[in-house]
């Protein structure tokens, strides 16, 4: 069967990428309107204007459809780099939060009980849904950790399951988003572990905030 990247069909027609963005936005228009498990290819297929058959060409069932389209929507996160470590890991959280922002936590949680019953389809999940923040927000750990804001000893991956756990387990079985408070209370506790001058972190994160209204401010008066 013919993969979502693939540009033939299995009869060697050229594959039509029209059809095939007309497939992934029907299947995300029904996503939007119902729970994943409503999801049929006979009602993607009426949506987009194709058939079935069209549909199993390009993939080969109803899962790896909803995760191509699911990927369609999501755009790669850009890793945090201010240069402030605890504005970082604020904005580390939002990145996690992004998926569940984009698309429902009812149809993603019902997703991932599907795709939790293969191993090819579990690695699909997390390589669409999990890995792209996981890797951005590891790539400012490091920095932190380069710059002395975090201790050399610090365990990048244990401290990524922390951040990415928290905001998974609220949004698939509290059925909510993080808030800004539960965000802010998470990253000290985190940080109060792993930082070397925790307080200091926290001056720098005002100082930066403050700096930013300044400029703000300036930019408004001189309009």
């Amino acid at each position: 069967m013919s993969t979502p990247s693939s540009n033939a069909t299995p009869s060697g027609r050229p594959r039509d990428p029209q059809l095939d963005q007309a497939i992934l936005a029907a299947t995300l228009e029904l996503l939007d309107e119902s729970d994943y498990r409503e999801l049929s290819l006979d009602a993607v297929a009426r949506r987009a204007g194709t058939s079935r058959p069209a549909i199993y060409r390009r993939w080969p069932g109803r899962v790896h459809l909803a995760l191509a389209a699911i990927r369609s929507r999501l755009e790669a996160p850009a890793s945090p780099d201010t240069g402030c470590t605890l504005c970082d890991l604020d904005e580390s959280f939002r990145l996690f939060l992004v998926t569940y922002r984009l698309i429902r936590p009812d149809v993603l949680s019902a997703l991932l009980a599907e795709c939790a019953t293969t191993s090819e389809l579990r690695a699909q999940y997390l390589d669409t849904l999990i890995e792209p923040a996981r890797r951005a927000v590891g790539h400012t750990i490091d920095r932190a950790i380069a710059r002395g804001d975090l201790r050399a000893d610090t365990d990048r991956e244990i401290f990524l399951d922390m951040v990415g756990a928290l905001v998974h387990y609220l949004a698939l079985f509290a059925d909510r988003h993080i808030s800004d408070t539960e965000a802010e209370h998470a990253i000290e506790t985190l940080l109060r572990g792993a930082a070397i001058d925790y307080e200091a972190l926290v001056a720098h994160s005002r100082a930066t905030e403050e700096s930013k209204e300044s400029s703000t401010a300036h930019h408004r008066h001189h309009r």
